[in-house]
């Protein structure tokens, strides 16, 4: 009954639109494949087999569309199709591509269905499917975002590889006269039974004249040889030498510098603004009015902002609190209110009734800014008849549907050139900063125009991870944890962000439980967790593991601190209570990692385990503190994940590392406050991030059971902050259930 009230409750409307989306386009329609992309303008004597692979007689290109944040995903993507395809890195040339249905990201609607994606039933397997055709139908978008890329591109690139390759052999075949089954192929040739090669480039356009083959199959595991293996990234050596890219790096002729000044009450008009000064600076061409606030004009971004510094403004109120205080009192007065309610996410048993000893805990996980190292930039030229767009970016075709409505330009004629981005966590999501440069671009029509915000604009006009407030109640007898009912009410990040595209939430807001619902707890017999909603807070947008950093420190910290009451094992009991086998062994290999049963810490030091289930991947994680007089020192951490297929350890190592880094520096520092409507925290030295010298020891490991291969940018994540916290109990006793810690203890 408790399942049917979820589906029934959470899911009935997404249900609906993918049913009724499969029914109005119908199975084919859904799944019909897009027009290829390269078609278009393709030279003579290329062959474009499908989205994903280009061949002239120079060159194999090879398209990788998912945008790379630092995560190493263009490589990844390359070594997909490169494994089938039987070409070497190091031979080709990577491309993000254009914006093009062709691309959507397939992966991220299984996270929708409303089934935690541990399950497999045909159940949830079958509404996973209908969601992915409605959304595929109805709105085809190209989108990096949510761990997805590995669930999207692991078998369409692959194909594409398999497919190409096929189309190669054929190809030789026709101008060898050699049966293709006597064919082989290696490093971008097809070898002859006689061992002469025919370069794939030099069969291109025999190739181009070829129905492409469809319908090959893949390679096992035990075939692969880039796959599965640790391989140089391709971006590693131009990142070294400084060569590489980025948005901010990009120069055209005659470009002009631009910097804005918007109201940092978020969403609110400006009343007036006296830019005097800044207009006889040295290098200032123009300053001049754009929404909400005011452009510098300059030949260069550093007198920009530094004009733009002297400008005096008075700007209207926001419509949300002033204070930060009174953000949180909206959440106190809301959470567990019935007209608040978001969702029953999950309920077993029944935990009124549980028997056992009660545990409390009120729990806050407050706003954290994006932060990405590159600073929001992009350059656009607005001509009568085109524009060009050159800025990293993870939702690639709305930037042109964005920039064609400012510009008065058809989106057909509008052309987005993504480029490496300097560090996203979700910044690149949004819009603001594009909106500006081509409001900006169409008053300077004729004029390239580079727009870079200055460091204080990025954070003071970023969206960041919305707060929450997190309520709960554990019960323990008999020396076991009998009952868990979590309460979770925050601002609605899906609604806050949604509503900028022009769009609006139709159902309820998922990243308002996950990773707390989710939480297997499969073996506990009353698990209750419901999430409740505010609107008219600061304005939000997705972070870094979204909804699940905050849900799982609230989770997992009552869950301890109900298990510590109860006198059992911290992993021991967490093990029992999983029910599930993939994260049971995580739990496992975590805790034989670090040795938990037979190490014994030394005095005035503890050792925390937290777990976290977010994108598909479970995640276990041990953090090992000691108090010293200068404060809490990290000694050492341990970190078990499961992503079902590791296709580069290298880059899964470092995924963990940095995701764990990540995890752990904004438990400790960071936080986003608000004062009379405008963030007070400005910069990196009010919102740091974990020092070199704060950094401990980190060990990982990589299991492969899960059935099917996940993302890894985000789920080392949310179990960081609760094992951190954990860890500063078990060495000192005292439970910290507010982020940042450093309100409340010191850090060496």
């Amino acid at each position: 009954m408790g399942r049917l009230r979820t589906i029934t409750r959470r899911s009935f409307l997404v249900g609906s639109v993918a049913v009724g989306g499969a029914v109005a386009f119908g199975t084919y329609r859904a799944f019909a494949p897009f027009e290829n992309p390269n078609e278009e303008d393709l030279a003579s004597g290329s062959a474009t087999f499908n989205p994903w692979v280009v061949i002239d007689s120079d060159k194999i290109t090879l398209i990788a569309t998912h945008a790379d944040k630092g995560q190493g995903v263009q490589s990844t993507q390359a070594s997909l199709i490169a494994e089938e395809l039987d070409v070497e890195l190091d031979q080709v040339e990577i491309s993000f591509g254009v914006p093009s249905p062709a691309y959507a990201n397939e992966g991220i609607a299984d996270a929708m269905a409303g089934f935690p994606l541990y399950d497999y039933s045909d159940s949830a397997e079958r509404m996973r499917g209908f969601v992915n055709g409605a959304m595929r139908a109805a709105l085809p978008m190209m989108t990096t975002g949510g761990s997805s890329a590995m669930p999207d591109v692991f078998d369409k690139l692959r194909n594409a590889g398999a497919t190409a390759r096929e189309t190669l052999k054929l190809a030789a075949s026709q101008v060898s006269g050699v049966p293709v089954d006597q064919l082989k192929t290696a490093k971008g040739a097809v070898i002859l039974p006689d061992g002469s090669e025919l370069s794939y480039t030099s069969l291109a356009g025999t190739a181009a004249e070829i129905e492409p083959v469809r319908f090959v199959e893949l390679r096992q595991p035990s075939e692969w040889r880039i796959l599965g293996k640790s391989h140089g990234r391709t971006d590693m050596l131009p990142k070294c030498t400084g060569t590489l890219e980025y948005g901010i790096d990009f120069e055209i002729e005659n470009m002009v510098h631009a910097t804005v000044k918007t109201n940092p009450n978020k969403g609110a008009a400006m009343k007036s603004f006296d830019a005097a000064e800044a207009r006889q600076m040295r290098g200032i061409q123009d300053v001049f009015e754009i929404t909400n606030g005011v452009a510098v004009i300059a030949n260069n971004t550093w007198r920009a902002i530094k004009a733009a510094n002297t400008i005096s403004f008075e700007w209207e109120k926001p419509n949300y609190p002033l204070e930060q205080a009174e953000h949180w009192a909206v959440l106190e007065e809301a959470i567990g209110k019935e007209e608040h309610l978001n969702a029953e996410a999950r309920e077993v048993g029944d935990v009124e009734t549980a028997e056992g000893t009660e545990v409390k805990g009120d729990y806050r996980s407050p706003y954290v800014a994006h932060a990405p190292l590159e600073p929001l930039t992009a350059t656009i030229l607005v001509t009568d008849d085109r524009v060009d767009i050159w800025t990293g970016h993870q939702v690639q075709q709305m930037v042109e549907t964005v920039v064609a409505e400012i510009s008065g330009i058809d989106v057909e004629d509008v052309h987005l050139h993504n480029m490496f981005i300097g560090g996203s966590f979700g910044h690149r999501l949004e819009f603001d900063y594009i909106r500006q440069a081509a409001e900006i671009a169409t008053k300077l029509k004729g004029t390239p125009v580079k727009l870079t915000y200055s460091r204080e604009e990025d954070f003071v006009q970023d969206f960041p991870r919305h707060i929450t407030i997190g309520r709960g109640i554990g019960k323990h007898k008999d020396g076991k944890v009998t009952s868990m009912n979590v309460d979770i009410c925050g601002a609605s990040v899906l609604a806050s962000q949604m509503g900028r595209m022009g769009m609006s939430l139709p159902m309820a807001d998922t990243q308002l439980h996950e990773g707390a619902w989710d939480y297997p707890m499969l073996n506990l017999n009353n698990n209750r967790v419901r999430s409740f909603r505010v609107d008219n807070l600061a304005p939000t947008s997705s972070w870094r593991s979204v909804g699940a950093a905050p849900n799982v420190f609230i989770y997992d910290t009552l869950l301890d601190e109900t298990i510590h009451a109860a006198g059992a094992d911290p992993m021991l009991e967490r093990i029992r209570l999983m029910g599930h086998g993939q994260s049971e062994k995580v739990l496992e290999t975590v805790a034989e990692m670090c040795s938990w049963n037979g190490h014994k810490v030394g005095p005035n030091t503890g050792r925390g385990v937290a777990y976290g289930f977010s994108f598909g991947v479970p995640v276990a994680t041990v953090v090992q503190v000691t108090n010293t007089p200068n404060g809490i020192k990290l000694d050492e951490v341990w970190v078990a994940a499961d992503v079902g297929i590791v296709i580069d350890p290298n880059n899964l190592d470092n995924l963990a590392t940095g995701g764990t880094v990540f995890g752990l520096g904004h438990a400790i520092n960071c936080e986003i406050t608000y004062a009379d409507g405008v963030a007070q925290q400005e910069n990196y030295y009010d919102h740091e991030a974990m020092r070199i010298w704060q950094c401990p020891t980190i060990h990982f490991k990589a299991l492969e059971n899960m059935k099917k291969v996940r993302g890894f940018g985000e789920p080392p994540i949310p179990p960081a902050a609760p094992a951190l916290g954990n860890a500063i109990f078990a060495a000192t006793g005292q439970r910290l259930r507010e982020m940042p810690f450093n309100k409340f203890v010191d850090f060496v």
